[in-house]
């Protein structure tokens, strides 16, 4: 009863740590065995018989009975004399098994043995969970804000488990609250010490997929397959999709009555402006369709460099480049083209026109971004319009405009 009541002692928080008896027994064990190699120097001559359902365990050490003149006496030898106080009839040359009590190992041992019990749980634990989360990498999973810091958010699992979502992971645009729900994927898991650190994302192109797969049943069953996604997160996406089944539009499938399908995703992702597109292996009408809402009028293909020469009229260019240009480096992504506009009907004073952002160290990024959100990304494009309409169709002020105007029509009076 005594190594019993230590035990239950050594086990008494195995209930918080989840952990089923047989597993801890096992762990006992492998904890003892390197105590008696400390205190005896093996542990090959002890016998550890495990009891699991009774949760007691007996430590039986064996050991040759040598006569009493051999002074070099070894862990597996005992003397007649000593071996004769446990049974009077042993002779020289027997076999003698003997228990062990744990209390015999001394206060100093057993929390020694206490302390590398909890060190071999944690060290179970952390095990379990590194494998349980490596098998959920790229899945969706939610988990509940616990701590908001500045360049990381803490969240936590059902099971009280520590996930972690870094600022790079978020989209720009949220905002979270202690008590919220989070989803996001799992990125990865990685071992900082002995213990697993997980890394949830939001930003992964992978997210988003699964977000498709979740919330649209033919995706999820297979009968529509996600081909390709590439995002700015926060700001825009484009997903290619495709079907076996001639029947089923992709497209329409995926997006929805007026959008009704895709609506939860986007609002999910804090609003992102999400194209779905058809993938097709003709690589003309798949960039033709990445550029979209663009109509581009031609095309011209450099397989060796992967570019592609996009000629496009002078009203398609800007919906072609898209707000920040975020539509044009989309559709490269998605395609895998480095993609160059070319403006068709160019009148002849416009032919020595020169890009916005030629002129970054005059003009402020936020300036030629602004002009860019109403398709103006050229100087002759931006001279060409009233400055009180500009006023109008953008944040900038007038003086701001004016200055603009006489820095670029000195570029064009040298």
């Amino acid at each position: 009863m005594e190594n019993l009541a230590l035990i239950e002692s050594f086990s008494e928080f195995k209930d918080d740590k989840l952990i089923d008896r047989v597993t801890l027994m096992a762990i006992l064990e492998d904890v003892f065995r390197n105590a008696l190699k400390k205190k005896f120097g093996s542990d090959e001559n002890f016998d550890i018989i495990i009891n699991p359902d009774k949760g007691d365990m007996e430590i039986w050490r064996r050991r040759v009975i040598v006569a009493d003149d051999d002074l070099d006496l070894e862990n597996e030898e005992i003397t007649l004399t000593e071996a004769r106080k446990i049974e009077p009839d042993f002779e020289i040359g027997e076999e003698v098994s003997e228990e062990v009590k744990l209390i015999d190992l001394g206060r100093r041992a057993i929390l020694a043995l206490r302390q590398n019990l909890i060190s071999k749980i944690h060290e179970h634990d952390n095990t379990n969970l590194y494998k349980q989360f490596k098998d959920l990498v790229g899945e969706i999973y939610t988990a509940e804000v616990h701590h908001v810091r500045p360049r990381v958010v803490i969240l936590v699992d059902d099971d009280g488990n520590e996930i972690v979502l870094p600022k790079e992971k978020q989209i720009p645009n949220d905002f979270f609250r202690k008590g919220d729900n989070v989803r996001g994927i799992i990125e990865s898991v990685e071992l900082k010490g002995n213990k697993p650190q997980i890394i949830m994302s939001r930003t992964s192109e992978k997210f988003l997929e699964k977000l498709f797969e979740q919330e649209i049943p033919e995706v999820f069953d297979g009968l529509i397959m996600v081909k390709n996604v590439v995002r700015i997160p926060g700001e825009k996406a484009k997903v290619a999709v495709d079907s076996y089944d001639d029947r089923i539009d992709p497209v329409g499938a995926c997006v929805g009555m007026k959008g009704s399908r895709i609506h939860g995703i986007v609002r999910e992702l804090g609003n992102e402006n999400i194209d779905v597109i058809n993938y097709t292996t003709n690589t003309q009408l798949y960039i033709t369709r990445a550029l979209s809402p663009a109509k581009v009028s031609s095309i011209k293909i450099d397989e060796n460099s992967k570019r592609a020469e996009v000629f496009l009229k002078l009203d398609e260019v800007s919906k072609a480049i898209g707000r920040g240009g975020h539509n044009i480096k989309l559709a490269g992504l998605l395609t895998g083209y480095e993609l160059d506009v070319i403006r068709e009907g160019v009148a002849a004073d416009e032919e020595d026109d020169v890009e916005l952002t030629e002129f970054s160290d005059e003009i402020d990024g936020w300036i030629i971004d602004e002009f860019a959100k109403i398709g103006l990304d050229t100087a002759r494009s931006v001279l060409k319009h009233d400055i009180n309409d500009l006023v109008r169709r953008t944040d900038l002020e007038e003086e701001t405009i004016r200055e603009v105007f006489k820095i670029l029509r000195e570029e064009f009076s040298n």
